[in-house]
């Protein structure tokens, strides 16, 4: 089980295939197999990281405050631990904002961000999706949360055909659920983000990424996102929901492996 120390505590984390490095942060789940549809397939170019955040799966499930800014500064430190001076960062929602914080505070870091299913604040509608979401893990427990999360993150129409499968990975994912008490904090912390003031400070090549029927992150985040970064590019889906990395995760590879070959150092 490949752990590595990072200062206060100890990451989970993957490499596969060789090439520039591709660093791929989960969101709000926080486990690295969320991108098991991407995987396979970047390492064939790049040379692939992936990593459990702080408080999820195989790291350490630190009992603390949590932060977006911790998680981005944990992806710091990894990349340090790891040896790895540049790389591009694929985020997805709680890792895109992440991304936008590495864009930002590192950009001599990073070769290229994308942003899939962003936000750049909370607004009425996050502060009441993510308050009821934390409310049923409160209320009703982790079994509760994991299962009504499902119809967030998943359109209708792909949880009626793949319904066995998403049991099988809701079994999955509560076997290894973290405390309540770190999940309701990670809630928090992405309840708190917002670094809206900052995005026109972003140089990094930015391509921002979202889907038309996205109900956890919706399309005018994406399109904010696009608007306020400057010279990034945008690319919208029609439908995918909120996990369309995996629901069209051809056309999301499709889209963003392109702009990676466009931004890789040369040799």
């Amino acid at each position: 089980m490949p752990r590595i120390a990072i200062g206060d505590c100890q990451l989970f984390y993957e490499r596969q295939g060789a090439g520039f490095p591709v660093i791929l942060v989960s969101g709000l789940s926080g486990f690295g197999s969320f991108w098991r549809d991407q995987i396979p397939v970047f390492a064939k170019r790049y040379e692939v990281i992936t990593h459990d955040h702080r408080g999820i799966g195989q790291s350490d499930h630190c009992r603390i405050s949590y932060t977006v800014d911790r998680m981005a500064a944990d992806v710091v430190e990894l990349m340090d631990a790891l040896g790895i001076e540049r790389a591009h960062v694929v985020g997805h929602s709680t890792g895109g904002a992440i991304a936008q914080i590495l864009a930002i505070e590192h950009p001599r870091r990073l070769a290229s961000v994308v942003i899939a299913a962003g936000w750049t604040r909370s607004d009425a509608y996050f502060r009441r999706l993510f308050g009821l979401r934390k409310d049923i893990l409160e209320r009703q427990g982790p079994a509760a949360y994991v299962q009504s999360g499902t119809l967030f993150l998943y359109p209708s129409w792909w949880i009626a055909a793949h319904n066995e499968a998403l049991r099988q990975f809701e079994a999955q994912s509560l076997a290894g659920c973290s405390a309540p008490e770190i999940i309701a904090s990670r809630i928090d912390a992405i309840l708190a983000f917002d670094r809206t003031a900052e995005l026109h400070r972003i140089r990094t090549p930015t391509l921002v990424v979202g889907c038309e029927d996205d109900l956890m992150t919706p399309p005018y985040f994406s399109e904010e996102l696009a608007r306020l970064i400057p010279g990034s590019e945008v690319k919208m889906f029609p439908r995918g929901g909120h996990s369309f990395t995996q629901v069209a995760a051809r056309d999301f590879n499709n889209a963003v492996l392109p702009f990676l070959a466009a931004h890789s150092p040369q040799g």
